[in-house]
């Protein structure tokens, strides 16, 4: 399966690999579909010792909510490129006989005034039923997915999934041998809507990329001081920060010098805070041609990275701690997580 094209799909655990068989494995079959404002992304997989094998998987920019800030709707163009991709999925799904299915939309569907209408259209033209999540939702299930790359020293951590349309940021806290969710907030920003906000991410300048962090600033401020309260007046600083999501798994991959994303190599990898900084000091200082060129980048995201920096500079802002882990997994693994938990077969050979 071809890396170089970007988001790539993440598997939930660091002992699973991505491998398309067209074998039937052992014991059931679970499937997890997660559509963004930018992506279409499903994970198949089976229970094994490990939690969960993946044995087929699915990525594909699809942009639904391209332009959604301006309209408050899901144009036409955007619906037919997803319904392409959805078709894609549904065919997976039908064709490896999954037992068990959650199907999720996220901010562009809770957001564009078309959005429950889609939802009808994607059913009758895919069979696919998609439910459109609350943004709590959303922020458990990436906290399920990445909460296995938690360095089990941590007494606490900051975890941030950047998506298409909203950013989700969960403070979380060491409690026994497990983390709890002590507080957390869904931002009204991602990569597409700062983007489109900001001049629309091909030519941005430091004047523009200030813009953009001095925009986002009060929305992480605000929740960094519920998370003070709830430290008892200490200052929010983590143990470490996790990110899961194509901003960070980007920013990794460039500050390896990938020739190719390997995911091996990023998903549980560390930075630290002078990596991620010279990172993006490197691609605000590189042209949009430049940016398109860089195999962990690619043309189909070359101008949306910037904005993604923007936010994850001010996650690093709000919330200064000295390493960041980067996760390439995320919502698809919190719910096969889930979805086996509640069978009793997570972790295990049926």
């Amino acid at each position: 399966m071809n890396r170089s094209r970007r988001k790539p799909a993440g598997d939930g655990h660091s002992a699973q690999r991505r491998s398309v068989s067209r074998e039937q494995p052992p014991g059931g079959l679970y499937g997890a579909l997660d559509l963004g404002t930018n992506n279409c992304r499903l994970l198949i997989a089976t229970p094994s010792q490990n939690g969960f094998s993946v044995v087929d998987a699915f990525s594909r920019i699809v942009r639904l909510g391209e332009k959604l800030a301006q309209t408050g709707r899901l144009s036409d163009e955007a619906m037919a490129r997803t319904i392409e991709a959805l078709r894609v999925c549904a065919n997976k799904l039908r064709w490896r006989n999954v037992e068990k299915v959650r199907l999720v939309a996220t901010e562009a569907c809770r957001m564009a005034g078309n959005g429950p209408d889609f939802i009808a259209r994607v059913r009758e033209e895919t069979g696919l039923q998609l439910e459109i999540i609350d943004r709590e939702t959303e922020a458990g299930l990436a906290a399920v997915g990445a909460e296995p790359l938690v360095d089990r020293e941590a007494e606490t951590a900051l975890v941030f999934d950047i998506g298409g349309g909203s950013t989700e940021v969960l403070w979380m806290r060491r409690n026994g041998q497990r983390f709890d969710t002590v507080a957390w907030t869904s931002l009204a920003a991602g990569v597409v809507t700062i983007s489109e906000q900001f001049g629309g991410g091909v030519d941005v300048t430091p004047q523009s990329f200030a813009a953009m962090r001095d925009y986002l600033r009060p929305m992480l401020s605000e929740f960094a001081g519920r998370v003070t309260a709830a430290n008892g007046g200490r200052a929010p600083v983590p143990s470490h920060l996790l990110g899961t999501s194509g901003t960070v798994t980007t920013i990794a991959g460039v500050q390896l010098g990938l020739q190719r994303y390997d995911r091996s190599r990023v998903d549980g990898c560390w930075l630290n805070s002078a990596d991620i900084g010279a990172v993006t000091q490197r691609l605000l200082s590189a042209s949009y041609e430049q940016r398109a060129a860089n195999p962990c980048i690619g043309r189909e995201r070359a101008d949306l990275v910037l904005a993604g920096c923007a936010i994850l500079e001010e996650i690093r802002l709000a919330f200064p701690a000295e390493r960041i882990r980067v996760a390439d997994r995320g919502l698809r693994e919190g719910i096969l997580t889930l979805l086996m938990k509640q069978d009793g077969t997570y972790g295990r050979v049926r």
